[in-house]
């Protein structure tokens, strides 16, 4: 009998109707002889409405107590169904993060998973239950429950299909799969078939939000095939696998976008040893994680550093930066988070020379600014314009042919 991980995401059991829905779906492959573990996220708003709450209680919140709390969504989401499957007359039980053999550090809001044990979870399948997992938490080494960060209920679910040796890790969620580029702005995107590790990886993290890039990463550790698809039809999704020869049949896969990025100018700043490490281990220090990095070219011994950033560190990245200007003895700097990043993905760039001139050749037909560059054997990703970024990705969709995948 094969096994299956199926995780459910927030969208797919925000209210007991669809609770229902999944229930039923689960029951379905459990009747055709599959053992089946549910990992499923909190309903709907949840965690959002949950910190709220929290932020209710006074001006310091701390990381544990904020574990403890967000936790419990996806304790309560387990639990609903769990007795929607056993009134179905479908054994189940729900577990815990903990429970479930999931361990982590004890790094609060951002841990990572460090040992699955699953024992408690094979005795539940031999005795002929669906097990119900809370996704999006384990235990830390001190006993404290600890959450995975956002969309961390993805990264349980391929870390707990890689412990059990799952046949499949199936990721339900509210699309149908992973698109050329995000359909809500190129409606003529195509659904991939299927997806190399590297190309999701890259995807995911420059910005198309289908999967988490640290449960890619897991999956790719551990061999673990995983399927993206809609919970909401029977529609087949995406294969995230290893894929032989891709590049064979496709140059460029996919157009991907994010928001979420601020660029900093650093300007005289001495060119001498040492100068690199000061900087960057600084923000590194304070938590915050550079994307690009330019340096131009040197004059009177002194050149200019850029470099872009999550938005959502901006807040504690500029009295970083500003002293580090002042250590390093640069004469000043600027920030502006009006930018965007548009970037193509795709195996057989390494192996198919003139991909960068075609990107740069679709920006400037459509006469869009380029302000940062950065490459990787597989990817190309440029800082434009926030306000161009969807026309960007329009035009990089259309120069590479992307509506007409197969």
């Amino acid at each position: 009998m094969g096994l299956i991980v199926a995780k459910f995401g927030g969208s797919s059991v925000a209210s007991m109707e669809r609770i229902r829905n999944v229930a039923e779906r689960v029951k379905r492959m459990k009747d055709n002889g599959k053992d089946i573990v549910v990992v499923v996220s909190a309903m709907g708003d949840t965690t959002d409405d949950l910190i709220e709450l929290a932020k209710q209680t006074g001006p310091e919140l701390s990381c544990r107590e904020m574990d403890m709390l967000l936790a419990t969504g996806e304790q309560q989401s387990a639990a609903l169904l769990a007795l929607t499957l056993n009134n179905m007359n479908c054994k189940a039980v729900s577990l815990t993060g903990w429970q479930a053999g999931v361990r982590s550090d004890a790094n609060y809001s951002k841990s990572r998973i460090t040992n699955i044990e699953p024992q408690r979870i094979r005795q539940e399948l031999e005795q002929g239950n669906v097990v119900v997992v809370a996704g999006f938490q384990g235990i830390s080494p001190e006993g404290d429950i600890t959450t995975l960060g956002r969309g961390g209920s993805d990264t349980s679910a391929v870390a707990l299909a890689a412990a059990l040796e799952a046949e499949r890790c199936m990721i339900f969620t509210d699309v149908k799969g992973v698109f050329t580029a995000d359909p809500r702005i190129v409606p003529e995107a195509s659904q991939l078939p299927f997806i190399s590790y590297d190309e999701m990886l890259e995807l995911a993290s420059l910005g198309a939000v289908v999967m988490q890039p640290r449960a890619v990463e897991y999956a790719m550790l551990y061999g673990v095939d995983v399927e993206v698809l809609s919970s909401f039809d029977d529609h087949p999704g995406t294969i995230i696998t290893e894929v032989g020869n891709m590049e064979r049949q496709r140059i460029v896969t996919g157009v991907a976008h994010d928001l979420n990025c601020t660029r900093f100018a650093i300007f005289d700043v001495p060119d001498k040893p040492g100068i690199a490490k000061t900087l960057f281990r600084g923000l590194a220090d304070a938590g915050i994680n550079v994307d690009m990095v330019i340096q131009s070219a040197m004059r009177d011994n002194r050149n200019d550093i850029a470099f872009t950033i999550e938005e959502n560190d901006l807040h504690k990245a500029v009295p970083v930066v500003e002293k580090l200007v002042k250590d390093i003895g640069a004469s000043g700097m600027f920030y502006g988070n009006n930018v965007g990043k548009v970037s193509i993905v795709g195996a057989g760039m390494q192996s198919n020379p003139g991909v960068a001139a075609d990107m740069f050749e679709a920006l400037a037909d459509a006469n869009i600014n380029i302000h940062m560059i950065s490459t990787s054997e597989i990817k190309i990703s440029c800082v434009i314009d926030e306000d161009r970024i969807q026309e960007a990705v329009q035009a990089l969709h259309k120069k590479f042919a992307l509506d007409h995948i197969e």
